[in-house]
Protein backbone atom coordinates (compact mmCIF):
# COMPACT_ATOMS: atom_id res chain seq x y z
CA UNK A 1 0.00 0.00 0.00
CA UNK A 2 2.93 2.44 0.82
CA UNK A 3 4.52 1.35 -2.47
CA UNK A 4 1.48 2.28 -4.32
CA UNK A 5 0.96 5.57 -2.55
CA UNK A 6 4.70 6.47 -3.43
CA UNK A 7 4.33 6.06 -6.88
CA UNK A 8 0.52 7.66 -6.85
CA UNK A 9 2.35 10.53 -5.69
CA UNK A 10 4.81 10.87 -8.26
CA UNK A 11 3.00 9.18 -11.79
CA UNK A 12 -0.23 10.82 -10.99
CA UNK A 13 -1.77 8.44 -13.44
CA UNK A 14 -4.95 6.56 -11.50
CA UNK A 15 -5.35 2.85 -13.02
CA UNK A 16 -8.91 3.99 -14.51
CA UNK A 17 -7.47 6.33 -16.26
CA UNK A 18 -4.74 3.98 -17.79
CA UNK A 19 -7.64 1.52 -18.55
CA UNK A 20 -9.09 4.13 -20.58
CA UNK A 21 -6.28 5.40 -22.42
CA UNK A 22 -5.71 1.81 -24.12
CA UNK A 23 -8.84 0.33 -23.64
CA UNK A 24 -9.80 1.23 -27.32
CA UNK A 25 -12.77 -0.31 -29.24
CA UNK A 26 -11.82 -2.63 -31.00
CA UNK A 27 -13.55 -4.03 -34.74
CA UNK A 28 -15.48 -7.40 -34.09
CA UNK A 29 -14.13 -8.80 -36.86
CA UNK A 30 -10.78 -8.79 -35.20
CA UNK A 31 -11.76 -12.26 -33.31
CA UNK A 32 -10.64 -14.13 -36.49
CA UNK A 33 -7.16 -14.71 -36.13
CA UNK A 34 -6.13 -14.08 -39.51
CA UNK A 35 -7.24 -10.28 -38.94
CA UNK A 36 -4.66 -9.87 -36.13
CA UNK A 37 -1.76 -10.80 -38.30
CA UNK A 38 -0.63 -7.20 -37.84
CA UNK A 39 0.64 -8.12 -33.99
CA UNK A 40 2.10 -10.70 -35.63
CA UNK A 41 5.60 -9.23 -36.70
CA UNK A 42 5.60 -7.23 -33.86
CA UNK A 43 5.73 -9.96 -31.50
CA UNK A 44 8.47 -11.62 -33.47
CA UNK A 45 10.30 -8.73 -33.99
CA UNK A 46 10.83 -8.09 -29.91
CA UNK A 47 11.88 -12.17 -30.51
CA UNK A 48 14.69 -10.70 -32.81
CA UNK A 49 15.54 -8.04 -30.60
CA UNK A 50 15.94 -10.18 -27.31
CA UNK A 51 18.35 -13.10 -29.21
CA UNK A 52 20.42 -10.71 -30.93
CA UNK A 53 21.24 -8.74 -28.52
CA UNK A 54 22.49 -12.08 -26.31
CA UNK A 55 23.82 -13.30 -29.86
CA UNK A 56 25.97 -9.68 -30.21
CA UNK A 57 27.57 -10.95 -26.75
CA UNK A 58 29.71 -13.77 -28.74
CA UNK A 59 29.53 -12.18 -32.32
CA UNK A 60 32.48 -11.01 -34.02
CA UNK A 61 32.13 -9.22 -37.06
CA UNK A 62 35.16 -9.48 -39.44
CA UNK A 63 36.13 -11.46 -42.40
CA UNK A 64 38.75 -13.14 -39.58
CA UNK A 65 36.42 -14.17 -37.03
CA UNK A 66 32.82 -13.95 -38.07
CA UNK A 67 32.65 -17.93 -38.89
CA UNK A 68 34.47 -18.80 -35.87
CA UNK A 69 32.51 -16.62 -33.43
CA UNK A 70 29.08 -18.02 -35.34
CA UNK A 71 30.32 -21.78 -35.07
CA UNK A 72 31.04 -21.32 -31.13
CA UNK A 73 27.83 -19.74 -30.86
CA UNK A 74 26.35 -23.11 -32.20
CA UNK A 75 28.30 -25.42 -31.05
CA UNK A 76 29.65 -24.45 -27.80
CA UNK A 77 27.95 -21.98 -25.53
CA UNK A 78 25.36 -22.52 -23.68
CA UNK A 79 22.17 -22.44 -24.96
CA UNK A 80 23.99 -20.57 -28.34
CA UNK A 81 22.60 -23.56 -30.95
CA UNK A 82 19.10 -23.06 -29.47
CA UNK A 83 18.97 -18.95 -29.49
CA UNK A 84 20.81 -18.52 -33.07
CA UNK A 85 17.79 -21.18 -34.44
CA UNK A 86 14.91 -19.57 -32.62
CA UNK A 87 17.02 -16.10 -33.87
CA UNK A 88 16.50 -17.57 -37.82
CA UNK A 89 13.69 -18.89 -37.39
CA UNK A 90 11.44 -15.99 -36.25
CA UNK A 91 13.43 -13.49 -38.80
CA UNK A 92 11.68 -16.44 -41.38
CA UNK A 93 8.66 -16.15 -39.66
CA UNK A 94 8.62 -12.08 -39.47
CA UNK A 95 9.11 -11.94 -42.89
CA UNK A 96 6.31 -14.22 -43.63
CA UNK A 97 4.14 -12.55 -41.25
CA UNK A 98 4.87 -8.78 -43.05
CA UNK A 99 4.23 -10.28 -46.31
CA UNK A 100 0.69 -12.19 -45.54
CA UNK A 101 -0.18 -8.93 -43.39
CA UNK A 102 0.41 -6.68 -46.56
CA UNK A 103 -1.71 -9.09 -48.18
CA UNK A 104 -4.08 -8.51 -46.02
CA UNK A 105 -4.60 -5.07 -46.35
CA UNK A 106 -4.50 -5.01 -49.70
CA UNK A 107 -7.24 -7.52 -50.23
CA UNK A 108 -9.63 -6.12 -47.85
CA UNK A 109 -9.42 -2.40 -49.20
CA UNK A 110 -7.42 -1.39 -46.25
CA UNK A 111 -4.93 0.93 -47.89
CA UNK A 112 -7.89 3.29 -49.42
CA UNK A 113 -8.55 6.88 -48.42
CA UNK A 114 -8.00 7.95 -45.65
CA UNK A 115 -5.39 5.12 -45.43
CA UNK A 116 -3.03 5.12 -48.12
CA UNK A 117 -0.26 6.81 -45.72
CA UNK A 118 -0.17 3.87 -43.82
CA UNK A 119 0.21 1.73 -46.62
CA UNK A 120 3.68 3.22 -47.60
CA UNK A 121 4.70 3.29 -44.11
CA UNK A 122 3.96 -0.54 -44.29
CA UNK A 123 5.83 -0.85 -47.83
CA UNK A 124 8.95 0.61 -45.78
CA UNK A 125 8.31 -1.40 -43.27
CA UNK A 126 8.20 -4.82 -45.25
CA UNK A 127 11.37 -3.11 -47.46
CA UNK A 128 13.28 -2.79 -44.08
CA UNK A 129 12.27 -6.12 -43.21
CA UNK A 130 13.78 -7.71 -45.86
CA UNK A 131 17.40 -5.32 -45.44
CA UNK A 132 17.58 -7.18 -42.11
CA UNK A 133 16.92 -10.72 -43.45
CA UNK A 134 19.38 -9.73 -46.33
CA UNK A 135 22.01 -8.35 -43.83
CA UNK A 136 21.45 -10.62 -41.03
CA UNK A 137 22.26 -13.70 -43.29
CA UNK A 138 25.46 -12.00 -44.62
CA UNK A 139 26.70 -11.94 -40.92
CA UNK A 140 27.26 -15.96 -40.53
CA UNK A 141 30.45 -15.88 -43.34
CA UNK A 142 29.66 -18.70 -45.49
CA UNK A 143 30.27 -19.68 -48.55
CA UNK A 144 26.91 -19.09 -49.75
CA UNK A 145 26.04 -15.90 -47.84
CA UNK A 146 29.28 -14.51 -48.72
CA UNK A 147 28.80 -14.41 -52.54
CA UNK A 148 25.04 -13.73 -52.24
CA UNK A 149 26.36 -10.51 -50.27
CA UNK A 150 28.08 -9.73 -53.34
CA UNK A 151 25.82 -10.34 -56.04
CA UNK A 152 23.37 -8.13 -54.44
CA UNK A 153 26.09 -5.60 -54.42
CA UNK A 154 26.74 -5.84 -58.20
CA UNK A 155 23.02 -6.26 -58.79
CA UNK A 156 22.51 -2.83 -57.02
CA UNK A 157 25.49 -1.70 -59.18
CA UNK A 158 23.29 -1.69 -62.42
CA UNK A 159 20.92 0.48 -60.72
CA UNK A 160 21.19 3.72 -63.30
CA UNK A 161 23.12 7.00 -61.72
CA UNK A 162 22.96 5.48 -58.22
CA UNK A 163 23.92 2.17 -58.45
CA UNK A 164 27.61 2.71 -58.02
CA UNK A 165 27.09 4.89 -54.96
CA UNK A 166 24.97 2.14 -53.15
CA UNK A 167 27.02 -0.46 -54.32
CA UNK A 168 29.54 1.51 -52.04
CA UNK A 169 27.45 2.42 -49.35
CA UNK A 170 26.88 -1.28 -49.21
CA UNK A 171 30.22 -3.08 -49.46
CA UNK A 172 32.65 -0.20 -47.95
CA UNK A 173 34.77 -0.36 -51.21
CA UNK A 174 34.12 -1.29 -54.76
CA UNK A 175 35.05 -4.84 -53.48
CA UNK A 176 34.18 -7.12 -50.64
CA UNK A 177 36.83 -6.11 -48.21
CA UNK A 178 37.32 -6.19 -44.46
CA UNK A 179 35.25 -3.38 -43.05
CA UNK A 180 31.75 -4.95 -45.61
CA UNK A 181 31.10 -7.28 -42.56
CA UNK A 182 31.04 -4.88 -39.76
CA UNK A 183 28.90 -2.21 -41.77
CA UNK A 184 26.40 -5.33 -42.53
CA UNK A 185 26.36 -5.39 -38.54
CA UNK A 186 26.30 -2.04 -38.10
CA UNK A 187 22.86 -1.70 -40.74
CA UNK A 188 21.49 -5.14 -39.17
CA UNK A 189 21.55 -4.56 -35.60
CA UNK A 190 21.49 -0.47 -35.13
CA UNK A 191 20.40 1.49 -37.72
CA UNK A 192 17.47 -1.13 -39.66
CA UNK A 193 16.09 -1.96 -36.42
CA UNK A 194 16.28 1.74 -35.04
CA UNK A 195 14.19 2.05 -38.17
CA UNK A 196 11.35 -0.36 -38.07
CA UNK A 197 10.59 0.83 -34.31
CA UNK A 198 10.53 4.76 -35.86
CA UNK A 199 8.06 3.33 -38.83
CA UNK A 200 6.64 1.25 -35.96
CA UNK A 201 5.99 4.34 -34.15
CA UNK A 202 4.38 6.60 -36.99
CA UNK A 203 2.36 2.88 -38.18
CA UNK A 204 0.65 2.44 -34.77
CA UNK A 205 -0.66 6.09 -33.89
CA UNK A 206 -1.84 6.52 -37.37
CA UNK A 207 -3.94 3.41 -36.54
CA UNK A 208 -5.13 4.67 -32.91
CA UNK A 209 -6.32 8.07 -35.22
CA UNK A 210 -7.42 7.03 -37.98
CA UNK A 211 -9.48 3.50 -36.05
CA UNK A 212 -9.43 0.07 -37.77
CA UNK A 213 -11.59 -0.57 -40.75
CA UNK A 214 -14.39 -2.52 -40.15
CA UNK A 215 -15.77 -5.37 -41.95
CA UNK A 216 -19.34 -7.21 -41.19
CA UNK A 217 -19.70 -11.00 -42.65
CA UNK A 218 -22.73 -12.97 -43.22
CA UNK A 219 -22.46 -15.22 -40.68
CA UNK A 220 -23.07 -12.40 -37.94
CA UNK A 221 -26.27 -11.73 -36.57
CA UNK A 222 -27.84 -7.78 -36.99
CA UNK A 223 -27.86 -7.81 -32.93
CA UNK A 224 -23.91 -8.58 -33.00
CA UNK A 225 -21.46 -6.15 -31.18
CA UNK A 226 -19.47 -4.34 -33.64
CA UNK A 227 -17.13 -3.69 -30.65
CA UNK A 228 -15.31 -5.08 -27.47
CA UNK A 229 -13.05 -3.78 -25.72
CA UNK A 230 -9.08 -3.94 -26.08
CA UNK A 231 -8.01 -4.46 -22.77
CA UNK A 232 -8.66 -7.57 -21.58
CA UNK A 233 -10.20 -9.12 -24.51
CA UNK A 234 -7.91 -8.17 -27.52
CA UNK A 235 -4.80 -8.32 -25.22
CA UNK A 236 -5.49 -11.88 -24.25
CA UNK A 237 -6.18 -12.77 -27.79
CA UNK A 238 -2.07 -11.72 -28.81
CA UNK A 239 -1.49 -12.98 -25.65
CA UNK A 240 -2.79 -16.71 -26.92
CA UNK A 241 -1.50 -16.25 -30.75
CA UNK A 242 2.51 -14.74 -29.08
CA UNK A 243 2.34 -18.17 -26.52
CA UNK A 244 1.26 -20.32 -29.66
CA UNK A 245 3.98 -18.42 -31.81
CA UNK A 246 7.06 -19.10 -28.82
CA UNK A 247 6.20 -22.63 -28.84
CA UNK A 248 6.51 -23.50 -32.64
CA UNK A 249 9.43 -21.37 -32.51
CA UNK A 250 11.11 -23.44 -29.85
CA UNK A 251 9.81 -26.64 -31.64
CA UNK A 252 10.99 -25.13 -35.36
CA UNK A 253 14.73 -24.82 -33.56
CA UNK A 254 15.10 -27.57 -32.01
CA UNK A 255 13.76 -29.97 -34.70
CA UNK A 256 15.39 -27.88 -37.47
CA UNK A 257 18.10 -25.90 -35.87
CA UNK A 258 20.18 -23.55 -37.58
CA UNK A 259 23.37 -25.13 -39.18
CA UNK A 260 26.84 -24.38 -40.69
CA UNK A 261 27.56 -24.49 -43.95
CA UNK A 262 31.05 -24.38 -45.69
CA UNK A 263 33.10 -21.49 -44.59
CA UNK A 264 33.40 -18.16 -47.11
CA UNK A 265 36.33 -18.66 -49.81
CA UNK A 266 36.48 -15.47 -51.42
CA UNK A 267 39.09 -17.13 -54.44
CA UNK A 268 36.34 -20.35 -55.46
CA UNK A 269 33.01 -19.19 -56.84
CA UNK A 270 29.93 -21.96 -56.34
CA UNK A 271 28.37 -23.75 -59.34
CA UNK A 272 25.25 -22.46 -58.01
CA UNK A 273 24.30 -19.80 -55.83
CA UNK A 274 20.80 -18.88 -53.97
CA UNK A 275 19.99 -16.44 -51.50
CA UNK A 276 16.99 -16.66 -48.80
CA UNK A 277 14.00 -18.02 -49.64
CA UNK A 278 12.67 -14.66 -49.44
CA UNK A 279 13.98 -13.28 -52.04
CA UNK A 280 13.61 -16.26 -54.52
CA UNK A 281 11.08 -13.98 -56.65
CA UNK A 282 13.39 -11.43 -57.52
CA UNK A 283 16.01 -13.65 -57.88
CA UNK A 284 14.52 -15.48 -60.15
CA UNK A 285 13.02 -12.56 -62.08
CA UNK A 286 16.50 -11.25 -62.55
CA UNK A 287 17.84 -14.34 -64.29
CA UNK A 288 14.97 -13.96 -67.07
CA UNK A 289 16.09 -10.78 -68.16
CA UNK A 290 19.47 -8.79 -68.59
CA UNK A 291 20.80 -6.71 -65.66
CA UNK A 292 19.51 -3.30 -66.24
CA UNK A 293 16.16 -4.03 -67.30
CA UNK A 294 15.80 -6.84 -64.60
CA UNK A 295 16.60 -3.52 -61.85
CA UNK A 296 14.88 -0.93 -63.54
CA UNK A 297 11.22 -3.53 -64.02
CA UNK A 298 11.62 -4.22 -60.18
CA UNK A 299 11.92 -0.55 -59.08
CA UNK A 300 8.93 -0.53 -61.03
CA UNK A 301 6.70 -3.11 -59.80
CA UNK A 302 7.92 -1.73 -56.56
CA UNK A 303 7.02 1.64 -57.51
CA UNK A 304 3.48 0.80 -58.47
CA UNK A 305 3.05 -1.30 -54.90
CA UNK A 306 4.07 1.66 -53.14
CA UNK A 307 1.61 4.19 -54.63
CA UNK A 308 -1.03 1.53 -55.08
CA UNK A 309 -3.89 3.24 -53.21
CA UNK A 310 -3.93 6.51 -55.71
CA UNK A 311 -3.62 3.65 -58.68
CA UNK A 312 -6.92 1.95 -56.88
CA UNK A 313 -8.38 5.38 -56.30
CA UNK A 314 -8.30 6.32 -60.37
CA UNK A 315 -9.26 2.54 -61.35
CA UNK A 316 -12.50 2.96 -58.73
CA UNK A 317 -13.43 6.24 -60.62
CA UNK A 318 -12.95 4.92 -63.79
CA UNK A 319 -14.90 1.81 -63.38
CA UNK A 320 -16.40 2.22 -60.00
CA UNK A 321 -18.41 -1.58 -60.18
CA UNK A 322 -15.08 -3.46 -61.31
CA UNK A 323 -13.18 -5.35 -58.78
CA UNK A 324 -10.28 -4.81 -61.19
CA UNK A 325 -7.94 -4.49 -58.13
CA UNK A 326 -8.76 -7.93 -56.48
CA UNK A 327 -7.86 -9.56 -59.92
CA UNK A 328 -4.77 -7.80 -60.33
CA UNK A 329 -3.59 -8.95 -56.71
CA UNK A 330 -5.06 -12.61 -57.15
CA UNK A 331 -2.23 -12.56 -60.95
CA UNK A 332 0.38 -10.98 -58.84
CA UNK A 333 0.12 -13.52 -56.07
CA UNK A 334 0.07 -15.86 -58.25
CA UNK A 335 3.04 -14.59 -60.18
CA UNK A 336 5.13 -14.53 -56.65
CA UNK A 337 3.99 -18.13 -55.68
CA UNK A 338 5.05 -19.07 -59.16
CA UNK A 339 8.46 -17.31 -59.52
CA UNK A 340 9.45 -18.12 -55.70
CA UNK A 341 8.36 -22.36 -56.70
CA UNK A 342 10.76 -22.09 -59.44
CA UNK A 343 14.03 -20.56 -58.01
CA UNK A 344 12.87 -23.20 -55.02
CA UNK A 345 13.36 -26.02 -57.38
CA UNK A 346 17.09 -25.20 -59.02
CA UNK A 347 19.69 -27.57 -57.97
CA UNK A 348 21.19 -26.31 -54.65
Amino acid sequence: MALSNWLSERIPVSGDQLRELTNEPVPNHLKRWWFCLGGTPLYLFIVQIVTGILLAFYYQPSPATAYASVQYITEEAAFGWYLRSVHKWAATMMIAAVILHQMRVYFTGGYRKPRELNWMIGMFLLVCTLMTGFTGYSLVYEQLSFWGAKVGANISDQVPYVGGFLKLMMLGGEDYNENTLSRFFILHAAVLPATIVGLLVVHITLIRLQGITEFRFEDEPETAKKTFNFFPDHLYTELMIGLVLMILLSVLATVLPATMGPPADPNVTPEVIKPEWFFYVVFRWLKLFSGTVAVLSSGFIFFVMFAWPFIDAWLRRRWPKSELSVWIGIVGVFAILALTVWEAAVAH
